[in-house]
């Protein structure tokens, strides 16, 4: 579903990707682990083209097995974005729009579907999500959990093939965490590729199908999550790993 060759990403003088090598399938859920500054959220954000890759290239597989390069100049940033779901940990809701409509505008406005539609499926996600009384509050009312848990229904509303997440719930009371992390797991049954930045290393190790520890701008190791914290074979992956145990 999603190829990424050796992707480099400066700021400056700062090289914050150094050659980023990643393969994610269909209804694979990737886990991105490493410290803060370790280039988890560039990577994403390289991957749904708020950031330009300096060199590298990202390739994007449709349904009948054609790759796009969708780092190429003259792509159409906006039908890759349609494939391509972000979620952020600021939830970033429209607070003068109620749950529903927010869900409802980008299928609308950017997807050409009827509204009738469009609010049919935004009600099947809210149910999904555990929101289905929520369709008319305004997202000001909502717990920050509920309030992420919107977001993901959000961003599953526009159909994506791949869905990025950053950090959705660092922002999260701890006994939210677990609500939100729920929706992500029921992901892989869609079919959705799903790469995920996160500090949840219990999330990482349950759910996910495969983890990459990142550090200094480098996958510096990755592998099926048994492996990666049971046995790491890197010396900066199990010293970071060790912070987690109790």
């Amino acid at each position: 579903m999603l190829r990424i060759e050796q992707v480099r990403k400066s700021y400056g003088g700062t090289e914050v990707l150094k050659g980023i090598d990643l393969t994610v399938e269909p209804g694979q859920v990737v886990c991105l682990i490493g410290a803060s500054g370790s280039g988890k959220s560039t990577l994403l954000r390289c991957i749904n083209l708020l950031e330009t890759v300096d060199d590298g290239t990202v390739w994007l597989t449709d349904g009948e097995g054609t790759e796009q390069d969708v780092t190429d100049p003259r792509v159409d940033v906006d039908a890759v974005r349609r494939r391509v779901g972000i979620v952020f940990q600021a939830y970033n809701l429209f607070p003068h729009l109620s749950v529903l409509d927010n869900l409802v505008l980008g299928p609308t406005k950017v997807a050409g579907v009827s509204k009738n539609a469009a609010r049919a499926r935004g009600r099947a996600l809210l149910e999904r999500v555990g929101l289905p009384d929520k369709a008319s509050a305004s997202p000001d009312s909502l717990s920050g959990g509920q309030q992420q848990r919107v977001a993901l229904a959000r961003a599953l509303a526009m159909e994506p093939e791949v869905l990025l997440l950053d950090e959705i719930t660092s922002a999260l009371d701890p006994l939210l965490v677990g609500e939100v992390l729920d929706v992500v797991k029921g992901l892989r049954a869609d079919g959705i590729a799903v790469v995920m930045a996160t500090h949840e290393m219990s999330f990482a190790r349950e759910a996910s199908d495969v983890v990459a520890f990142l550090a200094d701008g480098e996958i510096v190791e990755i592998g099926p999550p048994e492996q990666m914290f049971d046995a790491p074979q890197d010396p900066r992956t199990a010293a970071f790993l060790a912070r987690f145990r109790p």
